[in-house]
């Protein structure tokens, strides 16, 4: 018999989404299924429709709790799974019909704790970014995450992978802080010694202008970025010290990234500002001197030497020139 998986699903505010997201997995063609929906004391409507959902599903299992956050509805779904593996898909992404197959067959074709599959970037004006090359990979867990300290194709994202439950038994996600994939995501792949990557996209992840964590205007709590990626470091520096490029190159890359939030800002914090150009100019011989650095990284240390200012506006025509989505 095919193993019981759980997928995981923290829904907050998501009205408007839920139905496409929910119907995307009920169709899975993977149906040994175990779906674990947290109503993080939503707003909206959304707590009634997770119950007309569990009343027409029997696969479907819902808690209501007050709301606590996303890593706090994270946590109360992994308490709540009894599936074998679990899998978590954000309530307004979606996944294709086969997204759970595919990851418990790389699994198993592996003999692994953990598979990953590739998402699409998909944004409100129809465009699609997406990596896929059909490769299907055994990788050793240093390997994998220095990818993903590239921005490699591989993501840190909670997202898109498939995990033994027991991976999360000492492991739960930090409430109260954003980006805390980047604080979780590293100590699951460390248990592992190879992690199963299939280079064939099954997620789609929304891009929504204003509403995601990376696009919405800045606050104070978007520091989490930094603090969570720093943790990071320090755990990743101690199991694979032969990682130090790709791991400072991660750090630095955290400060423009919340930089750029910065200066777009209504009020400017500028004794902050102050503090990231100056990390990044500390540590900007090291990245730029990277070969594997991605060349968005290293315009954007050279920007930051010239100040906020200029790089708020050298930022949007590089953009603007490169075609990127401004985030």
């Amino acid at each position: 018999m095919e193993d019981l998986i759980s997928v995981l699903i923290p829904i907050y505010n998501v009205e408007d989404y839920l139905d496409r997201c929910l119907t995307s997995v009920l169709n899975q063609t993977y149906r040994n299924l175990e779906i674990v929906l947290v109503d993080d004391g939503s707003p909206d409507n959304c707590g009634a429709l997770c119950d007309g959902y569990a009343a027409k599903d029997s696969r479907v299992k819902v808690v209501h709790k007050e709301n606590g956050g996303i890593s706090d509805a994270r946590n109360a779904a992994l308490d709540a799974a009894t599936g074998k593996y679990v899998t978590f898909i954000d309530p307004d992404d979606y996944v294709k019909e086969t997204y759970v197959e595919y990851l418990y067959e790389l699994l198993k074709e592996f003999g692994t704790r953990m598979s990953i599959a590739l998402h699409e970037a998909v944004y409100e004006t129809g465009k699609v970014l997406k990596w896929d090359t059909g490769e299907r990979i055994l990788m050793d867990s240093e390997k994998c995450m220095e990818r993903i300290l590239y921005h490699d194709a591989l993501d840190i994202s909670v997202w898109g992978k498939l995990y033994e439950r027991s991976l999360f038994k000492n492991v739960r996600y930090p409430k109260g802080k954003l980006f805390e994939d980047a604080g979780v995501t590293y100590k699951l792949i460390i248990q592992c010694d190879k992690v199963a990557c299939g280079f064939e996209s099954q997620y789609y992840y929304m891009i929504r202008k204003g509403c995601s964590i990376v696009t919405s205007r800045f606050h104070k709590s978007k520091l989490d970025m930094i603090e969570m990626t720093d943790q990071m470091a320090q755990g990743l520096r101690e199991k694979y010290p032969a990682l130090e490029d790709a791991i400072l190159r991660r750090q630095v890359y955290a400060r423009f990234t919340t930089l750029r939030q910065l200066v777009e800002s209504d009020i400017r914090y500028r004794d902050k500002e102050k503090e990231l150009i100056g990390y990044i100019k500390k540590n900007a011989s090291s990245v730029l001197r990277n070969e594997k650095a991605p060349k968005r990284d290293k315009f954007a240390i050279r920007a930051a030497y010239l100040g906020a200012g200029f790089f708020k506006y050298s930022w949007k025509l590089y953009c603007l020139v490169t075609r990127r989505k401004y985030r």
